[in-house]
């Protein structure tokens, strides 16, 4: 997800944010540059799923609402990680990274809108198909 640019996104709940946990820690498998999330060096995973101490990590505030105690957040999280994410998501998640736009449901979506005055979700360029009348 950092490769590149830095990219943000307004989410819009702790689903939302753990499907990006999800797919941020994944996106070095996907890539095939390892086999598991904990393998990846430069991961969270480490942090969140194994329990390692890092001065680098603070934990998020629903991280740590994973669980009382660290072994049951660890365990919380590594269950997130026993499905890839689904490929609507990823398309999804990939399309309002590198386009600014919202993720979350369309309602919420529509409210983000209203407030900002900005559109929330993506429109194809151009003219409308059959648009030349023969």
């Amino acid at each position: 997800l950092w490769e590149g640019r830095f990219k943000s996104c307004l989410v819009q709940d702790q689903s939302y944010l753990f499907h990006l946990y999800r797919y941020i820690e994944l996106n070095p498998v996907r890539a095939d540059m390892v086999k598991d999330p904990a393998d990846y060096s430069w991961s969270s995973y480490r942090c969140n799923g194994l329990g390692v101490s890092s001065d680098l990590q603070t934990p998020h505030e629903l991280y740590l609402s994973l669980g009382r105690t660290k072994e049951e957040r660890c365990n919380t999280y590594r269950g997130m990680f026993q499905h890839q994410v689904d490929d609507k998501l990823l398309e999804d998640i990939r399309l309002t990274v590198n386009k600014g736009l919202a993720l979350g449901n369309d309602r919420f979506k529509e409210q983000i809108e209203l407030l900002s005055g900005q559109r929330q979700t993506e429109v194809k360029r151009g003219r409308k198909e059959g648009w030349r009348k023969r």
